[in-house]
């Protein structure tokens, strides 16, 4: 008998090692709703990009909840990142090339799991771009460096801007819960209902998933926190920079959340402004054609209370103890303002400070002084901290510790940052989203790279506190500076700059000020949309 030689030995081996690595146990080849998908494996992580997790929201479903993923019959290759959501072009220098289409809703995932058995943590990224941009695709967000520190890590797309968020008569009334407007919230609640079904098959616990946010995906965490619809979903919870507790209003101007009534006439303006005279006919209209309206800048449309996804005034919810009651780690970053706003003349900034804040002005003025062109900036940049992002956290904290039984970790982060392309001075400290590279360990190295070995330390130890969070509820590890359960009047928030340590609340009289602004505000609009 002939012996095989050495070419076919090569080529058996090869075909037995592809057929175990696409056993039905395989985190290469998986089987989810709707087919096969086909990972990639890059430096060890197996990778799926594009995988969708709900139909195309297109022609008729443009404005309609998640519907079931359409099935396919070959095997799908996971390997590149699906277009973003329509949106507005991001116009600031080395701004990345972005490919849009309305067929969006996909995920992607990254995994360290070899079985499906391995049942690791699972670690959810919504992203953020003022409910109007942002994907997935984002360098930033590629989840390989965290998948490598035992979780795995999910990236989930959801409609942006109109798309996401229009409210209108008509679209409320052909729903079965009789709202519109939160498509782009229901969005992010399909992804996470497909991953409780589908993860398993990933080497993921379905019984150990935290969300994970920041800015308008900080926002987002909030908003689901506090949604019926989410009960279940996830375990834990982490908003970088985000929350959702400013008062209701018929108008929305920036400082909280609108009415569906409201909305609806908002639509039907933004509607009107399309020349579309029905729904029918705005559903044919080019995205592209409303991409210069006001409206579709960020922070124009935006979630609604619809009383289905967002059922009240968060902040009374909260004061109820009516909310999804799960661990939660919420902070923000100490110059975060600074991104939004732009200097002005003194006698023009009291101007906008009186009309905007009326019987708060001069209290306002006297903690956040405008007397030099410089000075409105840095004031501004702080007003919009405290009113955007620092409030809502500090409220979501103090708020959770009375009324929850789950634990509350609230940090700050402060690691002074290099020059930014939105500021036109140095930050005071970390500016809005500085964060996000050292959680994700991706921070640029090298000779050229504008961070230091104490960034990548620093690096180091945040993914470690979000890891450690996602596995067991509790981000304290071996080797890691202690950081408390939030408690008020403590001193127990995490500062994160050099070596983190713990200290008070920061900016707390600027803080208390605001409490008294939006509860004023809060009651002005109870007696106004009554």
């Amino acid at each position: 008998m002939r012996k095989p030689n050495a070419a076919f030995i090569f080529l058996l081996i090869a075909f037995l090692l592809a057929a175990c690595k696409q056993s039905d146990d395989s985190v290469t080849l998986v089987e989810v709703e709707g087919g096969r998908v086909e990972g990639v494996v890059e430096d060890g992580i197996t990778v799926f990009r594009g995988i969708p997790f709900a139909a195309p929201p297109v022609g008729e479903l443009r404005w309609c909840p998640p519907q079931p993923v359409v099935p396919w019959d070959t095997v799908l290759l996971a390997d590149a990142f699906a277009p973003a959501c329509p949106q507005m072009r991001m116009s600031y220098p080395g701004a990345p090339e972005m490919k849009v289409s309305e067929d969006c809703l996909y995920l992607n995932i990254w995994t360290l799991a070899e079985s499906s058995k391995n049942r690791l943590p699972v670690m959810v990224w919504i992203h953020g771009g003022g409910f109007a941009m942002g994907s997935t695709s984002v360098p930033a967000y590629s989840g390989e460096e965290l998948a490598k520190m035992g979780v795995i890590v999910v990236s989930i797309a959801y409609r942006v801007g109109a798309l996401g968020f229009l409210a209108h008569p008509e679209l409320t009334a052909e729903s079965d819960h009789h709202v519109s407007g939160n498509y782009g919230l229901l969005d992010q609640i399909a992804g996470l209902e497909w991953v409780q079904r589908n993860i398993g098959s990933f080497g993921g616990d379905p019984e150990r998933v935290t969300i994970f946010g920041e800015s308008a995906g900080g926002i987002s965490v909030s908003m689901l926190c506090a949604s019926p619809l989410c009960k279940g979903l996830f375990a834990r919870t982490i908003s970088q920079s985000g929350g959702n507790f400013g008062p209701v209003s018929l108008e929305r101007k920036g400082d909280g959340i609108q009415l569906l009534e409201g909305a609806e006439r908002t639509g039907e303006e933004f509607a009107a402004r399309m020349g579309a005279r029905s729904i029918t006919e705005l559903r044919e209209v080019d995205p592209q054609q409303w991409m210069s309206d006001p409206l579709s800048r960020m922070g124009g449309f935006w979630p609604v209370l619809d009383g289905y996804v967002i059922t009240g005034d968060q902040y009374l919810l909260y004061k109820e103890g009516n909310y999804n009651d799960v661990d939660v780690i919420i902070g923000t970053n100490s110059d975060e303002g600074s991104m939004f706003v732009r200097p002005s003349e003194p006698a023009q900034y009291e101007k906008n400070i009186r009309q905007r804040f009326g019987p708060f002005a001069n209290r306002i003025l006297e903690l956040y002084p405008g007397n030099t062109e410089r000075e409105t900036y840095t004031s501004s940049a702080d007003i919009f901290r405290e009113i955007a992002f620092a409030w809502p956290s500090w409220t979501w904290a103090r708020l959770q510790s009375r009324t929850g039984d789950s634990r509350v970790f609230v940090y700050y982060f402060d690691q002074q940052q290099p020059a930014s392309p939105f500021s036109p001075y140095k930050p005071r400290g970390a500016s809005h989203g500085a964060e996000i590279g050292y959680v994700f360990r991706h921070l640029p190295r090298g000779d050229d790279s504008p961070y230091t070995g104490e960034d990548l330390e620093l690096s180091e130890m945040m993914a470690r506190y979000w890891t450690n969070f996602a596995k067991t509820g509790d981000p304290n590890g071996e080797g890691l500076p202690r950081w408390p359960v939030f408690e008020e009047g403590e001193h127990s928030v995490l500062y994160i700059r050099g070596t983190p340590h713990t200290g008070p609340v920061p900016n707390m009289e600027k803080l208390r000020l605001m409490e008294e602004y939006f509860s004023w505000l809060r009651d002005k609009g109870s007696e106004t949309n009554h």
